[in-house]
């Protein structure tokens, strides 16, 4: 297993239509609490946020992508497994790579989502805040959890 930083440059189309479907997998088995339309709705904007994020890592065995995370600094923005590899510690490791080579020390979680939540407070994450909407004014409540304990 390596985890490889993706520059913007590497960050093709045929790459970030690769990662978008990767991304839809992991969203169906553990966002239950978006319905089909607003997966739909926002699957078209995944590449851009892609796109625009500052580091960009994949998680690859062989030539196989089993999942990706990126990164704004050291604010974790986003995380998504192939749901195959989902429980086999793929997280952890993406998560201590990031602690160790980024010093990622925050992220944003939905509160419905309470696998991530417990996942995050297990890598030693702790809320902060809580706001009853989502970033696009959605009613999905996150949680801010800032790195409290080390792993």
């Amino acid at each position: 297993m390596t985890i490889q930083c993706i520059s913007p440059a590497e960050r093709t189309p045929a790459l970030l239509e690769h990662l978008t479907a990767l991304w839809e997998q992991s969203v169906r088995e553990t966002h239950h609490f978006l319905s089909e339309p607003e997966i739909l709705a926002i699957k078209p904007c995944v590449p851009q946020a892609m796109t625009g994020i500052e580091t960009l890592l994949v998680l690859k065995e062989h030539d196989a992508l089993l999942g990706f995370m990126g990164l704004n600094g050291k604010k974790l923005e986003m995380l998504f497994l192939h749901p195959k590899f989902r429980g086999k510690g793929y997280g952890r490791q993406l998560i201590a790579y990031g602690m160790a080579h980024y010093g990622v020390d925050e992220v944003t979680v939905n509160e419905q989502n309470p696998q991530a939540v417990g996942f995050y407070e297990q890598m030693g994450f702790s809320a902060y805040k809580r706001t009853a909407q989502d970033e696009q004014g959605g009613p999905y409540p996150l949680l801010y959890m800032k790195r409290t304990t080390e792993i």
